[in-house]
């Protein structure tokens, strides 16, 4: 059995810079709950694939996990701005590339429990290199790597970035289908 619930109170308990923090009173099975919930602006995921296989990554610290954290470019999405540009924005500051050709592949919640959160996964292909313009405060460390071995990284649990883990299961799929065979060398 399914059941909606409904909001009966809202309230922002916090607004900062990246989130708001929203406390709702809801209707469920069994009468009224609170429910805490984060907003947030969305952001994209860049699978950069190059044409010999490789796909661009990242290394960077992340506070909330107090560690360096092994990913594919990403990044918020500005105010007013759609998401297929902010993934070509995060592209080019975050590793220098641009991209002439980029394609929608899937959007996704990180955790629907508590966060209204929704990430744009694209894959991005006939890339151009350039320079870096990384946000202030910003350090980045660029990789590439094989599809074949991130893949192998994603199932040995070596990869835990789970908009990662996506980007990287869809595109060795794509590759396996033969999707891409035109692009790749």
């Amino acid at each position: 059995m399914t059941f909606e619930e409904k909001t009966i109170d809202s309230e922002y308990v916090f607004k900062g810079k990246l989130i708001k923090v929203r406390r709702d009173k809801v209707t469920t099975v069994d009468g009224e709950s609170i429910r805490e919930i984060v907003e947030h602006s969305g952001g994209v995921v860049i699978a950069a694939l190059k044409e010999n296989g490789n796909m661009l990554m990242e290394r960077q610290f992340r506070k909330p996990v107090e560690g360096i954290v092994f990913e594919a470019p990403a990044g918020k999405i500005d105010p007013g701005e759609e998401p297929v540009d902010a993934a070509l924005r995060e592209l080019k500051e975050e590793t220098g590339y641009t991209a002439r050709k980029i394609e929608f592949l899937t959007k996704t919640y990180p955790s629907v429990g508590f966060s209204a959160e929704i990430l744009y996964i694209y894959l991005c292909t006939e890339l151009e290199a350039g320079e870096t313009d990384f946000d202030d405060n910003e350090a980045i460390d660029l990789e590439e790597h094989s599809i074949d071995e991130l893949y192998d990284m994603v199932i040995a649990g070596e990869i835990i970035d789970a908009k990662t883990q996506i980007a990287v299961m869809m595109v060795k799929g794509m590759i396996d289908k033969g999707e891409l065979a035109d692009y790749l060398d």
